[in-house]
């Protein structure tokens, strides 16, 4: 077994460290998302966590990890006689991206269930995690039912599997951590609220730091027992500190003064419901016991504020994570005063020392991810649009204005791509999926996860005279067993092919239009979708940002979009279809809905309707689903969006007609129903 990296060896990430270490002195706190760019030692610290939790005793040959000393009365492995147990240090458990669900919960054999009425259960990870971490890495990237039921474990402190009448429980308490890059995308705000805490981390730019890290990282890595072996007194220091600090807990005083400041501060930024509420109480009282202290002092709460507000700050799916530090002063220092508030006589840091004795940082560093996000071209493209910027001409025709602002997005129409897929789980399009309703049954391809009952007794029954059967039982064999088929919603890929060029803005339109793409960017974040950005303008067409499930990139690539110049109307699809071939050879089951955002106007080189006319008629010879805003407008119009509908195959719909509210319907399929039929 490899060594892991020791928790007191990792440099910086203080406001990290703390998050971990409070969630390690009270797991009611709730857990806690860890959200920064790749390489900033996430994972590394919540793997080195487990090894300063204190053991646990649990019952010899429990599959539970049930305490001998409240034994749960409902173990499947019980019920279990109170007295001594075994002590085992406390696990810490990852939950894969891909994991089924069966994997997570565990799984019923059906097949016994029914033929001897045996409840055979096979513990899942939620089991495993019971008394120690269960640890999710890139937790936006995992599937949404996936997400709700380890959350509903999480807070009601067990786990409950359901399989056609048969039903187990046990108890399932861990302390959750999940760690994301929010360039792949964000999680729902509904969900960002059940993590207690949330830390941004992001990588230090002080080259002394940055020298330590390397340092210390090779060093581990040459000898990881003797680099261990070098902070086995510091872990050891921090491990007793956690012990104290439980014990404290219970005696730690939350006053009326302190309590006043919380809902004071819930109050003051508007968060939703009471949770925040809740976890403040709780993550102050456990910064008082961190710092050896049995009251909550006022500096308990700012802190505690700092790491559980700024995510469920978010009003809307593109608002970036954060706290004004400012506001919070001025509330807490309306609402303070009186004397269980006073700071610590004895001179102990109301701030509550750190990981490693100092103070714990600051809570929330600064928010610079959404507004630039890694790996693309923003730097240079917002400074055209400042004052007095010097714009670069793009190539041919008029040149690039500055960009405009989107005007306010709206509820759209469902565009959703014909037939039946098999993608990943979503919410736009059909698709046989685990999750939906019942359409039919097959025989099962591996292990059976749905069982379809009225299928399986129907198979099962001409064979019971020629099995023998002589009671009430049903005798059943592994051929009879039917696995459910199940059509839900697939989430797509959602290719934005927009039109930047000079004719876009003219009169205005630019700001109509990129409210219209704000708004699908919005309704593809509530869809689960993959988007991706292509413009073109000038003389060429660009990939804004390859396709990703980061929609708020996105969005920040779309308010940074300059316009000006010729239409190359044929570069753009062309470059979108390439964009299309090599999305399919790295995700072959999620299907594709290209959305071309143009006046239908095309200009510059030679023949160039004619040339975008042919670059159209390959997605329609690729079957993928189109549709065409229509962006024209005026009291006089070409219909040229309309046309290249046509060469596309698709539907083309003008900004009015996107809004859901419009006389034509909320739903419009984007291809006509003889291509829906083949």
């Amino acid at each position: 077994m490899s060594t892991p990296f020791p928790f007191t060896a990792v440099v910086g990430q203080d406001d990290l460290r703390l998050a971990l270490l409070l969630n390690a002195v009270s797991p009611a706190v709730g857990g806690v998302l860890v959200r920064g760019e790749k390489g900033t030692a996430k994972s590394t610290a919540v793997r080195a966590l487990s090894a300063l939790l204190p053991e646990v005793s649990v019952v010899p040959g429990c599959r539970f990890s049930c305490d001998p000393a409240a034994p749960d009365p409902d173990c499947p492995d019980g019920p279990h006689e109170t007295g001594g147990g075994a002590r085992r240090p406390a696990r810490m458990v990852e939950l894969p991206v891909g994991a089924s669900e069966d994997r997570l919960v565990g799984a019923l054999d059906i097949e016994r269930a029914l033929a001897e009425g045996v409840k055979a259960f096979e513990p899942g990870l939620l089991a495993d995690a019971h008394r120690g971490i269960l640890y999710v890495d890139e937790v936006n990237l995992l599937h949404d039912h996936l997400v709700d039921l380890l959350l509903d474990a999480a807070a009601m402190g067990a786990s409950y599997v359901e399989r056609e009448g048969v039903s187990v429980r046990h108890a399932s308490k861990f302390l959750l951590v999940g760690t994301m890059n929010p360039e792949e995308g964000e999680l729902r705000p509904q969900l960002l609220d059940r993590f207690g805490l949330t830390v941004e981390v992001a990588a230090s730019r002080e080259p002394d730091q940055r020298v330590e890290v390397v340092r210390r990282r090779l060093a581990h890595d040459d000898d990881p027992a003797g680099f261990a072996a070098r902070w086995a007194d510091e872990e050891a220091a921090v491990r007793a500190r956690i012990v104290a600090a439980r014990e404290l807990l219970p005696s730690v005083r939350l006053g009326d003064g302190a309590l006043r400041q919380i809902a004071a501060t819930c109050a003051a930024f508007e968060v939703d419901g009471m949770r925040a509420d809740i976890v403040m109480a709780r993550t102050a009282t456990a910064l008082a016991a961190w710092a050896g202290r049995t009251d909550v002092l006022a500096e308990d709460v700012r802190q505690a504020a700092l790491l559980a507000l700024p995510h469920r700050r978010r009003r809307n799916p593109f608002d970036a994570p954060g706290l004004d530090e400012d506001k919070l002063d001025e509330t807490l220092e309306e609402f303070g005063g009186s004397d269980d508030e006073d700071p610590d006589p004895d001179g102990t840091d109301p701030d509550g020392p750190g990981p490693d004795g100092d103070g714990g940082g600051g809570g929330q560093p600064p928010a610079e991810g959404p507004e630039a996000p890694e790996g693309g071209d923003t730097g240079a493209r917002p400074e055209a649009g400042e004052e007095g910027g010097q714009p670069q001409s793009s190539g041919g025709g008029a040149g690039e204005q500055q960009p405009t602002r989107a005007s306010e997005p709206f509820r759209t129409k469902v565009l959703s791509v014909p037939g039946l897929g098999e993608g990943v789980a979503g919410r736009r399009s059909r698709a046989r999926t685990e999750h939906g309703r019942t359409t039919g049954a097959r025989r099962p391809r591996g292990a059976l996860t749905k069982l379809h009952l009225a299928a399986t007794v129907q198979a099962a029954a001409p064979h019971q005279r020629a099995r023998g059967r002589s009671g009430r039982g049903l005798v059943v064999r592994r051929d009879d067993l039917r696995q459910a088929t199940r059509e839900g919603r697939e989430g797509n890929l959602v290719l934005f092919v927009v039109d930047a060029s000079g004719s876009m803005a003219a009169r205005q339109r630019m700001s109509a239009v990129k409210g219209a793409v704000l708004s699908l960017l919005l309704d593809a974040y509530q869809r689960r979708d993959k988007v991706g950005l292509v413009t073109f303008r000038g003389s060429a067409a660009e990939v804004a940002l390859p396709p990703t499930s980061s929609v708020d990139a996105a969005a920040v690539r779309l308010e940074s979009l300059p316009t000006g110049g010729r239409t190359p109307l044929a570069a753009g699809l062309l470059r979108a279809h390439e964009v299309l071939r090599v999305e399919r050879l790295r995700d072959p089951a999620r299907r594709a809905l290209v959305v071309v955002v143009t006046d239908g106007r095309a200009t510059g080189g030679p023949e160039p309707v004619a040339l975008a006319g042919r670059a159209a008629r390959l997605f329609a010879a690729d079957s993928v689903a189109s549709v065409v805003v229509d962006c024209e407008s005026g009291p006089v119009r070409l219909g040229l969006a309309g046309q290249l509908a046509g060469e596309l195959g698709g539907t083309a719909v003008t900004l009015d007609e996107l809004r859901a509210d419009s006389i034509a319907g909320l739903v419009r399929e984007v291809q006509d129903d003889s291509r829906r039929a083949a």
